[in-house]
């Protein structure tokens, strides 16, 4: 089985508010997620590196990284492969820039509640990314 390595992060601006992003799956473009900014490791580039590269390319805000929150794993088909993915996700603060969504890769980008975040988010694994990081900032879901 094909392994993919990602990093992304959870951010969070200055009301509390968690970003998310909105894309389609890769199978099925009318089924839709919401979920955190994230995307692949390039070269030689460390999981910090690729989660604050990804979280500007894919959303437009410039970020800072708090702390580690933990790893998303998952199994995903592409076509006939399947592939063993791992994701760092980070806790990031929101720093500078204007949100607005790469159309190439995303749907749709917001800022939200965490209580809404909570409803919105497509996995469980990523609503107990969440619960963790919320927790971290002693902020409550």
């Amino acid at each position: 089985m094909k392994r993919e390595f990602s990093a992304g992060g959870i951010v969070f601006n200055n009301k509390g508010e968690a970003l998310l992003i909105q894309n389609s799956s890769i199978r099925d473009a009318r089924t839709v997620y919401w979920g955190f900014p994230k995307g692949h490791i390039e070269g030689k580039e460390s999981s910090k590196e690729a989660a604050l590269r990804e979280v500007s390319e894919e959303t437009g805000v410039e970020v800072e990284i708090v702390d580690k929150v933990g790893d998303s794993k998952y199994v995903f088909g592409k076509g006939e492969e399947r592939i063993f993915k791992i994701v760092i996700i980070y806790l990031m603060k929101y720093t500078g820039g204007e949100l607005k969504h790469q159309p190439s890769e995303l749907l749709d980008a917001k800022w939200v509640e965490p209580k809404e975040a909570m409803k919105m988010l497509s996995f469980q694994n990523d609503k107990k990314l969440l619960e963790k990081a919320l927790k971290m900032l002693n902020l409550k879901s």
